[in-house]
């Protein structure tokens, strides 16, 4: 690998991989995707403001050896479900198509468990529709991560958050429920990274035990 695109590096997910991208040796070149600044410096990162609803602006950039991929809102920040599939569909659509367009290989998308095109719910439903989007479009490898509830450090943790982070903390010691047990950003990011060096061609989707294994320990 040489140089990584990353969209999304301001959220939970996205600021620990591109911490963990200025690290990793492997990584000479990066290049972040934001609607506002990261507050890194590193000399080979290379960021870029752009804006999301003017992506002819700025996808001639997305030329690289990986784009991963973790931009995304919740349904309260977002104000509605239209706002909402706008950043986890349709931004991260247009900037794949875009990447493989640009003739980049790797792409790796911090996806959902439970992702499901058909799905009842519309979270899981919008989840499913970009995983099938993607996989239609020609990158070499495309690496599907699907950890459960995400633990962290949050900016802004609302108590209902609070509340479902310990619900699903105790609803995992179910068989039934075990695969949706929470994880934390850290491992999902090294699962990302992880996953854009494996060069074996086609999709692999990591469910959240896979997640686990594919990430390790460092």
């Amino acid at each position: 690998m040489s140089t990584a695109l990353l969209i999304g590096a301001t959220g939970l997910v996205g600021d620990y991989l591109l911490r963990q991208l200025l690290l990793d040796d492997q990584f000479t070149h990066l290049k972040v995707f934001t609607r506002r600044p990261t507050g890194y410096q590193n000399p080979k990162l290379e960021e870029h403001i752009v804006d999301f609803d003017q992506p002819r602006d700025w996808n001639e950039e997305l030329r690289g050896d990986v784009l991963f991929s973790s931009l995304g809102t919740t349904l309260s920040q977002a104000g509605s479900q239209d706002a909402q599939y706008t950043v986890d569909y349709t931004y991260q659509f247009q900037a794949a198509q875009a990447a493989a367009e640009n003739g980049v290989p790797t792409y790796v998308l911090v996806s959902s468990a439970g992702a499901d095109a058909e799905s009842l719910m519309f979270y899981s439903r919008m989840k499913g529709e970009l995983e099938r989007d993607i996989k239609r479009l020609p990158f070499q490898r495309i690496r599907l991560i699907q950890p459960g509830i995400l633990a962290g450090p949050r900016t802004k943790q609302r108590l209902g958050e609070k509340v479902g982070l310990w619900l699903a903390t105790a609803a995992s010691t179910m068989p039934l429920l075990h695969s949706y047990r929470p994880i934390h950003a850290r491992t999902v990011a090294r699962a990302m990274r992880h996953a854009a060096l494996d060069e074996t061609p086609g999709v692999q989707t990591d469910s959240l035990e896979q997640v686990f294994t594919r990430a390790g320990k460092e």
